[in-house]
């Protein structure tokens, strides 16, 4: 009898992560980051239908890189998973924390347990009444959480584009300040990117229950201008 074709878990694990990274890699970057109104959410993304960044619940958005019917496939299970628990319990109940966590339990489930790992880095951020609470929560491939405090970056050459924004993020920016180094951190010293080229919304404490708006591409030339 044949002995079965043996390898080592650590392999595999290492040959799923590069699968899963080198896929990822084939798309374009996202970044978020807090100003003084909320949280803006900045992707690369030229498609006027296949969205990165959507609504999730009130105060609560979601942004995705990687393979779309992924993160899309996330997204859909995201909201739905808001609604059941803000219909059983409360609005006030639903939380980035916990929808966060329930992501990294089934990335981290199919990383170990499928064949393939799903292609994608995804965000879950929240606003709250003050500054002070807002939260970004980066989730990657394998179910790791990484909890961002000042911006997060998903995607791309990560190092490079988080080294521009320590240098151009300070704490309290109005919203033209931040898109505008969001978008300097997205392109680099080489490429310009137009608002044609964007995908923006934004998480605005003044934007009354439902804080999630996307902006026009008219808004965003206005606001990158200066």
């Amino acid at each position: 009898m044949s002995q079965p074709f043996y390898v080592a878990p650590e392999q595999v694990m290492k040959d799923r992560a590069d699968y899963a990274r080198k896929g990822i890699a084939r798309g374009r970057a996202a970044v978020a980051l807090r100003y003084a109104d909320g949280i803006a959410l900045v992707a690369e993304n030229p498609s006027n239908t296949l969205r990165k960044v959507s609504e999730i619940y009130d105060r609560i958005a979601f942004a995705g890189i990687g393979k779309y019917n992924e993160y899309d496939q996330l997204r859909v299970a995201g909201v739905r998973a808001a609604d059941l628990k803000g219909y059983q319990y409360s609005r006030d109940d639903v939380d980035a924390r916990s929808l966060a966590n329930s992501y990294a339990q089934m990335l981290g489930q199919i990383f170990t347990h499928e064949m393939k790992p799903m292609e994608v880095e995804i965000l879950v951020a929240e606003v709250a009444h003050d500054s002070t609470g807002d939260q970004l929560f980066h989730i990657l491939y394998d179910g790791t959480v990484f909890d961002e405090k000042r911006f997060s970056v998903l995607g791309g050459d990560t190092d490079a584009m988080s080294t521009r924004l320590n240098e151009s993020w300070s704490e309290g920016l109005d919203l033209g300040a931040a898109l505008r180094a969001a978008v300097a951190a997205l392109a680099g010293p080489e490429r310009t990117l137009t608002a044609d080229d964007l995908e923006i919304a934004v998480l605005s404490r003044t934007n009354g229950r439902r804080c999630f708006k996307r902006l026009a591409d008219a808004d965003v030339a206005v606001h990158l201008a200066g």
